[in-house]
């Protein structure tokens, strides 16, 4: 048995951050951002929304696509680096919010990578048996960690969340076909936060310091970022980020770009919420049939990656 997705939803707020209101913030201009990034704008949380918010809006997307009742799900998993509270976890709190009391609920912290690792998980859960369906959700709230004043940093990132349904299927032609998750925690200085967690928590040096913001080193980033996701997909015997990085792994596995979904552009680096999202948007757009192969990859701060091949 094997596990398939029968339901995807995203959500992006409404407030909408241009090229051209970055230009008012840092140094930099729109030929500049959209040259390095393809990004041309992002969104943005509203005062008083959170993570959980979004989260909650994607997910009752995926559930009426999947028409389960919120009621009856029965394991909810979360990918975020930008939780509504040190704990509890946003899982918990999107669980109280679509009044669920049968499932148990957890995040998970993988940064970019995130909903990639949720889903390798609850598709454990699902497959064995174990839980009856399973609501993975990516969400982050990324600009309310993002320094406003470093033009490296601010220009990437925006908010979301991406949630997909996963229930059993006995078809041998369609589910999640293989997941491989993998890390390398010797690169951790290339790509977190710094500050406000317990090796340094907030204070008003790590204030003034600005160490409670992402902090990136892009070019070693890259490097890295693409090496990883060419192997990851090469991993798995069948043929998140900025758009470069994307390019150069498309090209490295000889993909043409006509087969990936791109929104960058629209939405920048929404973390956690990059890859239901895009899955979201081109399911809804009518991208797929039943039988395609879709390969997914994501790659975040820690480091950790993953890649996942679905047969729709």
């Amino acid at each position: 048995m094997r596990s398939l997705i029968v339901g995807t939803g995203s959500y992006a707020p409404e407030k909408v951050l241009t090229n051209a209101d970055l230009e008012k913030l840092v140094e930099t201009n729109d030929q500049w951002i959209v040259e390095r990034t393809g990004i041309r704008e992002r969104h943005v949380v509203a005062d008083g929304e959170a993570t959980s918010d979004l989260a909650l809006r994607a997910a009752q997307k995926a559930l009426a696509d999947a028409k389960l009742d919120p009621k009856d799900v029965e394991a909810i998993i979360v990918g975020t680096i930008t939780p509504d509270y040190p704990f509890p976890s946003v899982a918990t709190v999107l669980q109280g919010k679509l009044g669920n009391k049968k499932a148990f609920a957890f995040d998970v912290s993988a940064a970019c990578a995130g909903s990639i690792y949720a889903l390798s998980i609850a598709d454990r859960y699902v497959a064995s048996g174990a839980v009856k369906n399973a609501l993975v959700v990516g969400a982050d709230a990324l600009t309310r960690i993002t320094d406003w004043t470093d033009r490296n940093t601010a220009i990437l990132f925006g908010d979301g969340a991406g949630a997909m349904v996963l229930a059993p299927t006995n078809d041998p032609k369609r589910g999640i076909l293989t997941t491989r998750l993998h890390a390398d925690g010797s690169h951790v200085g290339i790509l977190y936060q710094p500050g406000g967690g317990s090796l340094d928590p907030i204070s008003e040096k790590v204030v003034k310091e600005r160490t409670h913001f992402v902090k990136m080193t892009g070019r070693e980033v890259f490097k890295l970022a693409v090496r990883a996701l060419e192997e990851s997909c090469r991993e798995l015997e069948d043929l998140a980020a900025d758009k470069r990085i994307l390019d150069a792994t498309l090209d490295r596995l000889e993909i043409p770009a006509s087969k990936c979904w791109m929104n960058l552009e629209k939405y920048g680096n929404t973390s956690a919420a990059s890859i239901p999202m895009t899955l979201d948007e081109a399911n809804r757009a009518g991208w797929f049939s039943p039988g395609d192969t879709i390969l997914m990859m994501g790659i975040g701060g820690g480091l950790a990656w993953g890649a996942s091949v679905v047969r729709w």
